[in-house]
């Protein structure tokens, strides 16, 4: 049969790779639920098995180190949960999916459902560190949120015993999983924190599967803690578990113990702090006492060198001798006035009044004609002194020059000319004469 050269012929290989190009490129991530069979795990470590339902299987391969990852042991007819890849195996046209995570059906549900409510409550800002309350130094009161009658609350019960035996301690009972207890947990948180008796809170459980602690991821107890005006520590399961209420509380302890031992002090710690606490008072007091014995002898030499008593003494002995200064000078002072008022008293009975007021009239009568004479003779004196300036002023005056036929020449603004050069042409001046003023115009020489 001729060979229809339009086609192109492919071999097994060939058409195995674009099998496998087509399915890699289609399915690059699938999650498979189903049940293990065929389970087989060979010396390289890798691990084959087959996923199967009621009408189908697929065959899978999770190579090491994957393999070793697992928290669990896988087994026949266990139901899980595989994330991986699509592929085609080429060696013998089957095609197969390359595992990246294989995890319980159960657990990988809760799982995805812890991941997506930490997203949420992760954007919402609740597990950011600067929203967390820092712990008191010393807690008095705390409130154990726990089961009543598991393991961890011996645990804390024991631990906060031993290391503080003064902190006041109530253990809050509430049911730690099941499907009621997020409900439960949440109404006595809030009991607690509402009561305002409680310094902290200490949220405990034992360890378990993530099932088991699945009530403490509840939305409804993480926006609690979050709400709390009380700091809350968390301490739920193990070290490697991690729940919500892990997040969001603020202080998270990796178990119930540690917990306690966060919360309360070390005895031993703190007669340790005690006694260095003693020991600084003492230094200070000592050197406290030290200084103001240095002071008080300090003030003890001023006070000696300063000797009050005898600088007290003498200034009593100089305010008596002021006193006694001051009353003599009193004395002296009021014998005066008194001989002085006699004195006046005697002046007073010797001149009779009325006969020294007659003798003054008298003595005025008399003497009043001598102001007149007096000032008549000062007149006629004045008058010839007054006649003998104005014959000298009369000898000196220019007027009298001005008389005998000679002229002063002035300036209308009154300034006399002395010389030619005083007056220009066109100047406008005056003579003075002896019957009058005459006025002129200064013309050139030759006019």
């Amino acid at each position: 049969m001729p060979r229809d050269d339009a086609r192109q012929v492919l071999s097994p290989s060939q058409l195995n790779a674009l099998a496998r190009d087509l399915l890699e490129g289609s399915f690059p991530s699938v999650l498979v639920e189903g049940e293990l069979g065929n389970l087989s795990r060979p010396g390289s470590g890798h691990l084959y098995f087959t996923l199967k339902d009621a009408r189908a299987q697929v065959r899978c391969a999770l190579f090491k180190p994957k393999s070793q990852w697992l928290n669990f042991v896988p087994r026949e007819g266990l139901r899980v949960l595989a994330r991986g890849r699509l592929t085609l195996y080429e060696a013998r046209g089957d095609y197969q999916l390359i595992l990246d995570s294989l995890e319980e059906a159960g657990e990988g549900a809760l799982r995805r459902a812890f991941e997506e409510l930490k997203q949420k409550l992760t954007a919402e800002g609740l597990f950011d560190t600067e929203r967390k309350r820092p712990l008191p130094a010393f807690v008095r009161r705390l409130a154990v949120v726990t089961s009543p009658s598991g393991a961890a609350v011996r645990d804390v019960l024991s631990v906060l015993s031993r290391r503080f035996p003064l902190m006041h301690v109530d253990v809050l009972p509430v049911p730690v999983q099941g499907e009621g207890a997020p409900a439960q947990i949440v109404a006595m948180l809030q009991r607690a924190y509402r009561s305002e008796r409680y310094d902290a809170i200490l949220l405990a459980r034992g360890g378990g599967s993530l099932e088991d602690l699945w009530a403490f991821n509840d939305e409804r107890l993480v926006r609690a803690i979050a709400q709390s005006p009380v700091p809350v520590v968390s301490a739920i399961g193990h070290e490697t578990d991690f729940s919500l209420s892990d997040f969001v509380a603020d202080l998270r302890a990796p178990t119930p113990s540690v917990a306690a031992e966060l919360l309360a002090p070390s005895r031993h710690d703190l007669a340790l702090r005690l006694q260095g606490l003693q020991r600084r008072s003492s230094r200070l007091m000592s050197h406290r006492l030290h200084r103001d014995a240095q002071r008080a002898d300090r003030a003890a030499l001023r006070l000696h060198a300063l000797r009050p008593r005898a600088r007290l003494d003498l200034l009593c002995r100089r305010q008596l001798e002021a006193q006694r200064r001051l009353d003599h000078a009193f004395r002296k002072q009021l014998e005066r006035l008194h001989a002085r008022l006699r004195h006046a008293d005697a002046v007073l009975r010797t001149m009779a009044p009325k006969r020294r007021i007659a003798l003054l009239r008298q003595r005025l009568e008399s003497l009043r004609p001598r102001p007149q004479a007096a000032i008549m003779r000062r007149l006629r004196h004045d008058q010839v002194h007054l006649r003998g300036l104005a014959r000298s002023m009369e000898a000196v005056s220019p007027l009298k020059t001005v008389a005998r036929g000679y002229a002063i020449l002035q300036h209308e603004d009154g300034r006399i000319v002395r010389s030619v050069q005083d007056a220009r042409v066109g100047d406008r001046v005056s003579a003075r004469l002896g019957d009058g003023q005459l006025p002129l115009k200064v013309i050139a020489p030759d006019e």
